[in-house]
């Protein structure tokens, strides 16, 4: 299961060690994503992998805290409910424009 690990890299000041942060975490094995907040000096990374590797490889940086470890968002259930009322609607709004032009169509018959 995917997780998300949020670490702070008090030495990440700048794009260039942005950068290193970036490639020592992408080199691990089950690295999804990564994400880096430069002003907060936060870098997050959502994948399959071992919490403590990712803070193992990034102290080659410079200063690494764990901040959080947790599951990482999947989509919400309800959003998919939210889609599929909106297909529901669309659908019903196509059958009532296909019913006025049936009845326009009757019209212009009867009219000949």
């Amino acid at each position: 299961m995917a997780q998300k690990v949020v670490l702070k890299v008090l030495t990440m000041i700048d794009d260039k060690t942005r950068k290193k942060a970036f490639q020592a975490a992408a080199d691990i094995h089950g690295v999804d994503a990564i994400a880096a907040d430069l002003n907060e000096q936060k870098l997050t990374v959502i994948g399959d992998m071992d919490a403590v590797k990712v803070a193992k490889r990034l102290k080659k940086v410079g200063k690494v805290e764990i901040v959080s470890v947790g599951p990482a968002k999947e989509p919400e259930p309800e959003k998919k409910e939210e889609k599929k009322e909106e297909k529901k609607e669309e659908k019903k709004e196509e059958k009532k424009e296909e019913k006025k032009e049936e009845k326009k169509e009757e019209k212009k018959e009867e009219k000949k």
